[in-house]
């Protein structure tokens, strides 16, 4: 059964989104401000990385890590140099 998981964090003064839809196919969406900028698929519960920059001067690359499972999705924000963090879930 297909279900749509929700997750957000603000970095560097911009908004990243992520939406996991869990399955046999996961699928990953990435929205940087509102705007779909990467997507990523990956099967059962294996791990999926998706790169994509923030609208900086110079852009600045960065990567969201969805873990479709065992159990509840997590997503996390990786940044060169830092810790990744733990994108909040939103519950729509």
């Amino acid at each position: 059964m297909r279900r749509r998981h929700h997750f957000h964090i603000d970095h560097a003064g911009h908004s990243v989104s992520a939406t996991v839809q869990t399955g046999h196919t996961v699928i990953v969406e990435v929205l940087v401000d509102g705007k779909e900028t990467g997507h990523g698929t990956t099967h059962d519960d294996h791990p999926v990385t998706v790169p994509v920059e923030l609208p900086a001067e110079p852009p600045m690359p960065v990567s969201v890590r969805a873990v479709p499972g065992p159990g509840v999705p997590r997503c996390f924000l990786e940044v060169a140099g830092a810790e990744p963090q733990v994108m909040s879930p939103r519950p729509y």
